[in-house]
């Protein structure tokens, strides 16, 4: 079986509920849970013009296989929400998710406002 295809992947999208536009330029970090507890930042990445992150720094160019565990997407919000001139009631939000299937995709978007969040399992 060739590493790519056994390779899982991890994307994300982030919709500015509040202006009805993607959020463009949002910072993104993907850390593993360690067994003692820690999080530890594996990649890192910039939405694009759609919002998106399909592509990590950290994972190139041979993204490793993930693990399968805990993992979590921390969004820098508060500077993205200060670059648009908005409060940030929550200056960053953090989701932690399971990998059960190593080879299955994984795709985790983020609705955003100000003043709330919301994200659910994509496909």
């Amino acid at each position: 079986m060739s590493t790519a295809s056994v390779t899982s992947t991890i994307s994300t999208h982030v919709l500015d509920t509040a202006l009805g536009c993607p959020a463009r330029q949002l910072r993104v970090t993907l850390a593993l849970l360690e067994p003692d507890g820690s999080f530890r930042a594996v990649a890192e990445g910039l939405t694009d013009a759609d919002g998106r992150i399909s592509e990590w720094r950290g994972q190139q160019p041979r993204p490793e296989p993930l693990a399968a565990g805990a993992y979590r997407l921390t969004f820098d919000t508060g500077a993205y929400l200060a670059a648009t001139g908005r409060p940030a009631f929550y200056p960053r939000v953090d989701v932690i998710f399971t990998v059960e299937e190593p080879p299955r995709h994984h795709h985790i978007p983020l609705l955003l406002s100000p003043f709330g969040y919301s994200t659910y399992r994509g496909t």
